[in-house]
């Protein structure tokens, strides 16, 4: 909690509350004990944005608060009842599209949702809702981000394995219509199918490992292998597996995210060891979701000098809003679908190769309006 302002009494201390809403979905392990999720998942960037929020909070007299809460599919209506009826008017949430969708609608002018995990291009088209801020990256922002790189690295025909998983279908959605976009061309499409089994068993992971070879023979000629495996079936087998030998993207090998623990430029390094020396473990793309989402909050409240829920939601829906993100420029909102615009980094799992937007991609606005939906683009209608 944050100390009052230099010659504020405690009682002046005007508080500043959200929540983090976790909704957690049984999944068997992923491929790799490294990628086993934490159980502070999430909340560990909640604490650190907090923190941040508080240093320059106790000089304003504003104290910031996040709580915790995880849920099941199940439980998260009542949760989120139970935080509505508390009057918490900023709840970030991390929960997949349909859930999200549900959450925003159950909040309807009562809350105002940050999203910090659900990725769906739906969620900012057809399906948006005016008030869900998303501190995430759209499918579509991160398969324009990787297209970027790729068409500058001149290897514009690629195989795409899609998984069987709604989520997989809709990112492999994305990559088609980032092909289109930046003129890249599918050569072939394949479709790994999810046939369920216990995931460190010889039915599950190594049978998965010894299909790669096969699965990937025959293919048209290609430059590279773009996975959409959003549910980490397949997509970590296919590096150094394939039948032809050809790099990896997408959901495995070079992989977009909007936050990587090996970035170190523009101030990353100092930001990456607070979390670690706070969690005790590297940080993950979540963390940093949540943190951005409470920052927002944050820097609303000290550009605005105010607490009041109303000020800071108008003010962060407003074109003078910016927020820093440890990426090299400011991020802000779109005001078409409230998508947070921001660089998206591409990933190995030991260095960020590079960034992107790539710097021969132009716009007459931003940049950063090259990945994903631009305004002409949107189907999002408040």
């Amino acid at each position: 909690m944050a100390s009052p302002a230099l010659g504020q009494n405690a009682a002046e201390t005007q508080a500043v509350r959200a929540a983090v809403l976790r909704v957690d979905v049984p999944h068997l392990p992923p491929i790799s004990r490294l990628d086993a999720p934490p159980q502070d998942l999430g909340f560990a960037g909640a604490r650190l944005a907090i923190e941040d929020n508080d240093t320059t909070g106790r000089f304003m007299g504003q104290d910031f608060e996040a709580l915790e809460i995880t849920a099941t599919p199940e439980t998260a209506a009542a949760e989120m009842d139970k935080l509505l009826a508390e009057g918490i008017p900023f709840i970030v949430t991390l929960a997949d599209d349909a859930q999200t969708l549900a959450l925003a609608d159950q909040a309807g002018d009562r809350a105002l949702v940050l999203n910090a995990r659900a990725r769906g291009d739906g969620l900012r088209g057809k399906d948006c809702r005016f008030n869900v801020i998303h501190a995430a990256p759209s499918h579509a922002m991160l398969a324009d981000a990787l297209a970027q790189f790729l068409m500058w690295k001149q290897w514009p025909d690629w195989f795409l394995i899609a998984g069987s998983h709604p989520e997989d279908v809709a990112l492999a959605d994305a990559y088609r219509r980032a092909a289109a976009k930046f003129g890249a061309k599918i050569v072939e499409e394949r479709t790994y199918e999810d046939t369920g089994g216990s995931r460190r068993s010889d039915s599950g992971h190594v049978q998965v490992q010894q299909q790669m070879p096969v699965f990937t023979q025959r293919a048209a000629d290609h430059d590279v292998v773009i996975a959409a495996d959003e549910n980490g079936v397949f997509a970590d087998w296919l590096p150094y597996a394939t039948w032809d030998p050809r790099p990896v993207a997408g959901s495995a090998g070079l992989v977009p995210r909007s936050w990587a623990p090996s970035l170190e430029a523009w101030g990353a390094t100092q930001f990456q060891n607070r979390f670690e020396k706070l969690a005790g473990r590297p940080i993950r793309e979540e963390d940093y979701q949540t943190w951005v989402a409470l920052r927002m909050i944050g820097e609303a409240a000290t550009r605005t000098q105010s607490t009041d829920p109303a000020a800071l939601k108008d003010f962060m829906l407003s074109e003078n809003f910016e927020v820093a993100g440890f990426k090299g420029q400011k991020l802000t909102l779109r005001d078409w679908d409230h998508q947070l615009r921001q660089p998206i980094l591409l990933a190995t799992g030991s260095v960020t190769a590079s960034v992107s937007p790539q710097d021969q991609y132009l716009h007459q606005s931003s940049a950063l309006d090259t990945l994903g939906f631009d305004r002409p683009e949107t189907e999002c209608k408040f």
